[in-house]
């Protein structure tokens, strides 16, 4: 032993650091570079299947359970080489501490992300779709285990094995199926709050049947060691559920939204993870399971719960977790399935698992009176694997229950039931469409005429900077003089991340119909909040606020088919700058663009993008103190009448004034310009019907409106004319005008969705406080010009400097 001491490939501690390369000193050989090493190479390759994978709508997970197989001995561990110099024997140890100390704080989050409270609410049909989720399978991994016992698993302890088969089988994977949820966008359909209520129960029957497991392995000297174990594991989660809470609330009080957490509660609460952890793995139960119950206890009202998880997550789930991935990737050997007869038993493995899962999960839903298809697809969505089926396994491979073939086994089994979850769901549940019936007649504004149907917006805003003006529009714009009722349906965009925390945002989208503004009661701080509700109470609106969380790729999909269900007349949009101190447009999220133009192209209404300068002020103005100008820019065309219309639905509030300003070509002026688009004066006469309609029934009304036509013969002159409207509050244009005119002011293609008159007032040229609403009118198809200006290159999506 003493000279293999001197040997580094055998020695069995490792130091720390090198002295480097030049002292003669290889990094390999030393715990700290070679763990680096490690770690980037996990990241890497994970992060490059997930990116692969991305296509087939697969959970991150299963990118990073590949990724752990693939580095182990099943693909490229085969390399014996490779395997003793990345992986050595030696290096395992640190290896696997620093996994399960990241897994360790990754259970605290996801122990975070279970609300009691909401699980106490949960409906008898969830919990029975639980228990059967469990029940059946559990049963089936009994009885499977005896078959293994009898083959594969000779000369194991039976009582461990066969609890550890029956909770291998019967979990469901909550965190994974949030995301697919999710993905597939069913978190707010009834077969999503179904999946999700059971899974969550499923997940807390599944923590306590492990702490069971776990108790029952070890037993070498007596029976009653279990029960001590059972007994003082019990102990601990009942004086945890007495002092958390009570710790954490009084911690919570002292957060209020929006300020900062005091650092010394952060490390408070880590070193009492750290603690429960310990106190756990004392018992004889594993560290995670103090993790998890201090997670779950954790009170979620206020800010504090999410500030932990901002602190934490980012590391944890980016850096620690995929360690573990990878610690169990190396002990899982595929080649150990070798033969007919194994792969027999892992085909009954996987056939169990799914047809116990799926058919338990159905039956009860059938019973219930949930239609089959919906039945199916909640059954599907039960069968969903994932981190916590890799915890139980690696626990269970740890205490010498499951064996090299075994686990190879059950780490397939996990992997093929969640990677076939997403496909399986897609073929059989089509979420029904809401159909397109003939009472959604008003997808515009123009034309609406004398309706007395409600008058039905989706205004969409991404945070609370978006809110001030948006409340503001709402007030202008409810129509003091008309009978119909203003409704409108306010939609929180949210992007769904990789990140554990947006589980958190899940449980918003599952209280879809509550207000997303309610905050701690006791807070009381946050004064927009207040303002929205008082507006909602003394004003004749109705307000619907809705969360919609999606991957940017997809978040226009979501407001489209908002607009779709609530047959919204109109879709108001926040465009993707935002006002800087200096008065200049910085860009705040590049994305947002990309989903303003494909709502513009995909929309089943007109759609205004709202470019923001503090319309009406820092909050919500009270109505008898509304005093704003607005100006319609009106050149022609379909787009044009849009923005007239909404116009003229402002200027029936008392407290604006409505300039409109029509744009003729001087005849005696300069030739038309090249590009520009010409249209005859027959041609001409709709925008001559809508500008003489609007002068009788509004112009000639009110004294706060007024008309005016102004000639011009060049672009100077234009932008010269329009620069003298720059003192408004607010400009409404239409997207796409027409006529001979807006050739002039074709040259300034920043941002070509906006179009050419909202380019030039958005563009540091053009010095104005005013707001602008560029309008884009409904119409089944898009003019080829409209979709042109949609597809061009983002060429220029910089910050104005």
């Amino acid at each position: 032993m003493a000279s293999s001491d001197t040997t580094p490939d055998s020695a069995p501690l490792m130091k720390a650091t090198s002295h480097g390369v030049f002292q003669g000193d290889s990094p390999l050989h030393y715990a700290l570079p070679l763990v680096i090493l490690q770690m980037c190479l996990v990241l890497v390759l994970t992060r490059v299947l997930a990116y692969l994978l991305k296509p087939l709508r697969q959970p991150r997970v299963v990118a990073e359970i590949v990724g752990g197989v693939l580095l182990g001995p099943s693909a490229l561990g085969r390399n014996e080489a490779y395997l003793h110099v990345v992986f050595p024997p030696r290096s395992l140890t640190v290896l696997d501490t620093l996994a399960n100390l990241g897994l360790l704080f990754f259970l605290f989050l996801v122990g975070l992300e279970l609300d009691l409270n909401s699980l106490r609410r949960t409906g008898k049909k969830a919990v029975c779709i639980a228990m059967a989720g469990i029940s059946l399978p559990f049963i089936l991994g009994i009885g499977v285990s005896f078959v293994l016992i009898g083959t594969i698993s000779g000369g194991v302890d039976e009582g461990p094995f066969i609890v550890f088969m029956g909770v291998a089988m019967s979990i469901t994977a909550f965190p994974v199926l949030a995301r697919i949820l999710a993905e597939l966008k069913l978190l707010t359909t009834d077969v999503g709050k179904m999946a999700m209520s059971a899974a969550a129960v499923n997940d807390v029957v599944a923590w306590i049947l492990l702490a069971l497991a776990v108790a029952l392995t070890g037993t070498g000297r007596s029976p009653l060691v279990a029960l001590w174990v059972f007994l003082c594991a019990s102990g601990f989660v009942i004086l945890c559920s007495f002092l958390v809470p009570r710790v954490f609330k009084w911690m919570s009080q002292r957060c209020p939204n929006g300020e900062p957490v005091d650092e010394l509660y952060v490390c408070v609460t880590l070193g009492g993870v750290l603690a429960a952890s310990f106190v756990t793995d004392t018992i004889g139960i594993h560290a995670l399971f103090g993790a998890f119950v201090v997670g779950v206890l954790i009170p979620k009202e206020g800010a504090f719960a999410g500030a932990l998880v901002e602190k934490v997550e980012d590391l944890v789930s980016g850096l620690f977790l995929p360690l573990y991935f990878v610690s169990s990737g190396l002990k899982t050997n595929v080649a150990s399935i070798k033969g007919a007869r194994s792969w027999g038993l892992f085909v009954l493995v996987f056939v169990s698992a799914c047809f116990g899962k799926i058919a338990g999960s159905v039956g009860v839903c059938l019973v219930c009176k949930i239609p089959f298809m919906e039945a199916l697809a909640i059954g599907l969505l039960m069968n969903t694997k994932g981190l916590v089926e890799i915890i139980v396994l690696n626990i269970g491979k740890d205490r010498g229950v499951l064996n090299d073939e075994t686990f190879a086994i059950l780490v397939l089994m996990a992997l093929l039931t969640t990677f076939i979850t997403t496909p399986l769901v897609v073929a059989v549940y089509k979420p029904a469409k809401t159909p397109s019936n003939s009472e959604y007649k008003h997808r515009a504004l123009d034309r609406r005429g004398s309706s007395t149907s409600p008058f039905r917006m989706l205004f969409c805003f991404h945070s609370v900077r978006n809110l001030p003006t948006m409340i503001n529009l709402i007030e202008v714009l409810r129509g003091t003089g008309k009978r119909e009722v203003l409704l409108v349906h306010a939609m929180h965009l949210m992007e769904l991340s990789e990140r554990s925390s947006a589980i958190l945002m899940v449980h918003k989208a599952r209280k879809n119909g509550l207000p997303f503004w309610k905050k701690d009661t006791n807070s009381g701080s946050d004064q927009i909040v207040v303002a929205f509700e008082a507006f909602q109470q003394l004003s004749r609106v109705t307000i619907w606020p809705t969360t919609a969380i999606s991957a940017m790729t997809s978040m226009h999909e979501d407001i489209c088919s908002g607009a779709e269900s609530n047959r919204a007349a109109m879709i108001i949009l926040p465009f993707h700058k935002h006002l800087r101190l200096d008065g200049q447009l910085e860009t705040t999220r590049a994305e947002y663009r990309h989903v303003n133009r494909k709502v513009l192209e995909h929309a089943p209404c007109s759609v205004g993008i709202l470019v923001d300068r503090g319309f009406g002020g820092t909050s919500h103005i009270a109505a008898s103190n509304v005093n704003s100008l607005v100006t319609v820019l009106f050149f022609g065309g379909h787009d044009d009448h849009e923005a007239l219309a909404y116009g003229a639905r402002m200027a029936e509030h008392p407290g604006i004034n409505l300039i409109v300003v029509r744009f003729l070509l001087n005849p005696g002026g300069t030739s038309v310009p090249p590009g520009s688009i010409t249209i005859d004066i027959q041609e001409s006469t709709p925008d001559d019907n809508v500008i003489e309609d609007f002068k009788k029934n509004f112009a000639l009304k009110y004294n706060t409106v007024n008309y005016e036509e102004r000639m011009v013969s060049d672009a100077a002159e234009t932008t010269e004319m329009i620069r003298e409207y720059g003192r408004s509050n607010l400009f409404l244009v239409g997207r796409m005008p027409e006529g001979e005119v807006v050739g002039f002011l074709k040259n300034n293609s920043e941002c070509p969705e906006m179009g050419p008159v909202g380019n030039f007032l958005i563009s540091p040229s053009f010095t104005t406080a005013a707001s602008v609403l560029v309008v884009q009118q409904y119409h089944t198809q898009l003019s080829l010009l409209s979709l042109a200006s949609l597809k061009e290159d983002e060429t220029v999506d910089r910050v104005d400097s």
